[in-house]
């Protein structure tokens, strides 16, 4: 069942802000969510995770929609259940985000098909992979390797299932800071912030922080891209300068391979890769010293034929989530 229309003092709140009488509409939401009105605890919550319009508060905005589902929020219930299983901005607690998760799936088909996919893995009681299938090297320097078949095909068309409806154009900001069409890189993408990212994928991010041999607390949260006729990522580093937590390593995994072009390569060492539905790449792009290794330049080559859908997870040298 759908969560009931936005109450009319949320819809004034709304239209406030649209009119940019900001404070008069956080003030609204605020004075409702005292009173515990679900959808403007949501509301709040959302302020709060997003920050802007209110401080960002991460820990405060998961309170925030616990006590929504508690009320019977929809939406705020799923949250939770997400937030529980990943461990974000607060407590984790796997068995119990499982828990909910089987009752959200008896009514709704979304969080029935995560938990099909979640029932068909082996894992530990924390959520981590059983066993892994071994890695092969394809260079030492950079250091890159390559798992086949590390997710399932049911779970690459899992994956493209949920981004295919977010997907959109790739974006930076230009010397104005106005958002224009990214480009070094064409396709587009769909980002699984860490709200949206159910059990299932919880399951398959913690499968990639342990096959790259880090934990998925450094992993950013997971981008799904899509690579039409003559979409490309030119030659580029992941490598992110940061004197507090360099982007280091990258692991890739290709949802499908029904496509034409579309090889990652490495042209500083001659290396190109197609892998096939299910297989990662994983490779580092700082050295030692925490420099980039100039060594690691890829690119995505442009798609000739069909559609390419490659999941990406960047990794930080430390705890990067809240």
């Amino acid at each position: 069942m759908a969560n009931p229309p936005l109450h009319p003092m949320l819809q004034q709140a709304v239209q406030l802000s649209v009119a940019g009488r900001n404070a008069e509409a956080v003030l609204i939401v605020t004075q409702m969510a005292a009173q515990n009105q679900p959808q403007a605890m949501a509301m709040l919550a959302e302020m709060k995770w997003r920050g802007g319009l209110v401080p960002q508060d991460p820990t405060a905005a998961r309170e925030l929609y616990r006590r929504a589902a508690a009320l019977g929020h929809k939406q705020s219930a799923e949250i939770t259940t997400n937030l529980m299983a990943n461990g974000v901005a607060g407590p984790r607690d796997w068995q119990g985000a499982l828990a909910r998760l089987r009752d959200e799936a008896r009514n709704n088909p979304k969080r029935k098909l995560a938990l099909g996919v979640l029932d068909k893995m082996t894992l530990t009681e924390n959520g981590d992979p059983a066993r892994l299938p071994p890695a092969e090297t394809l260079a030492e320097r950079p250091d890159v390797r390559r798992i086949e078949r590390l997710f399932t095909a049911g779970e690459c068309d899992y994956l493209r299932q949920l981004a295919e409806p977010e997907c959109m154009p790739s974006v930076v900001n230009d010397a104005m800071g106005r958002q224009v069409r990214d480009p070094i890189r064409t396709s587009d993408g769909a980002t699984i912030h860490w709200m949206i990212e159910d059990p299932a994928v919880h399951a398959l991010n913690r499968r990639l922080a342990a096959a790259s041999g880090t934990a998925f607390e450094q992993g950013e949260a997971t981008l799904i891209l899509r690579y039409r006729g003559g979409q490309e990522y030119k030659p580029h580093f992941d490598f992110v300068r940061s004197e507090q937590n360099q982007r280091f390593r990258t692991a890739l995994v290709y949802l499908n391979h029904d496509y034409k072009g579309g090889e990652t390569v490495f042209p500083e060492i001659g290396l190109s890769v197609k892998g096939r539905k299910g297989d990662a790449l994983i490779f580092t792009s700082a050295l030692p010293d925490r420099s980039v290794d100039p060594l690691s330049k890829h690119a995505g080559m442009p798609v000739s034929g069909g559609v390419k859908y490659l999941c990406t997870k960047w990794i930080r040298e430390k705890r990067w989530i809240a």
